[in-house]
C-alpha cells in the first residue's frame, strides 16, 4: 500500500481550531459561573473560610459539571448550544452537584435545591442563549454586507 499524504484544506483546519477554541471558552465560564454560583451562596451566608469554604461548597457542583460534560460531548453538539449541550451540563451540574453533596455530607434542603436549579439554569444555560445571539446577529450581518 502506498504512503499517501492527506491534505487538509485550510478552512478545515480553521474550523477545528475554532471547534477547540470554542470547547475551551465553553469550559472555562462554565466553571468561572459554578464557582461564582458558589461564592455567591457562601457570601450570602456571610460564611467563613473563604479559600477553603470555597472550595468545600464548589467541588461537588464542578463534579456534577465534569460529569455534565463528558455526558454532552457525546451528543457531537456544539459546546455553546443551549440544547442539548447546555441543558445536559445544567442538569447534571444540578443533580450530580446535589448527589455529591450529599454523599459528602452537606445539606441539600428544598430551598436550596430550587435556588440551585434556578441560579445555574441562568448562568449555564444564559451565557450560551447571548452567544447564540451574538453569533447570529455577527452571521447576518456578514451576510448582509455582501
Amino acid at each position: 500500500m502506498p504512503f499517501t499524504i492527506r491534505r487538509t484544506p485550510v478552512r478545515d483546519l480553521r474550523l477545528q481550531s475554532g471547534r477547540v477554541k470554542n470547547f475551551r471558552i465553553a469550559a472555562v465560564l462554565d466553571i468561572v459561573l459554578v464557582v461564582v454560583f458558589c461564592a455567591i451562596g457562601r457570601r450570602s451566608h456571610d460564611e467563613a473560610n473563604a479559600i477553603a469554604g470555597l472550595a468545600s461548597t464548589a467541588w461537588p457542583f464542578l463534579g456534577g459539571l465534569a460529569i455534565g460534560w463528558l455526558i454532552a460531548t457525546r451528543f457531537r453538539s456544539a459546546p455553546l448550544s443551549v440544547y442539548p449541550f447546555g441543558v445536559t451540563v445544567w442538569l447534571a451540574t444540578v443533580i450530580g452537584g446535589m448527589l455529591l453533596r450529599v454523599i459528602g455530607g452537606q445539606g441539600t434542603a428544598f430551598s436550596f435545591i430550587v435556588v440551585a436549579t434556578i441560579v445555574l439554569a441562568v448562568f449555564l444555560l444564559g451565557w450560551r442563549a447571548i452567544a447564540a445571539l451574538v453569533l447570529r446577529n455577527r452571521k447576518v450581518g456578514r451576510t448582509t454586507r455582501r
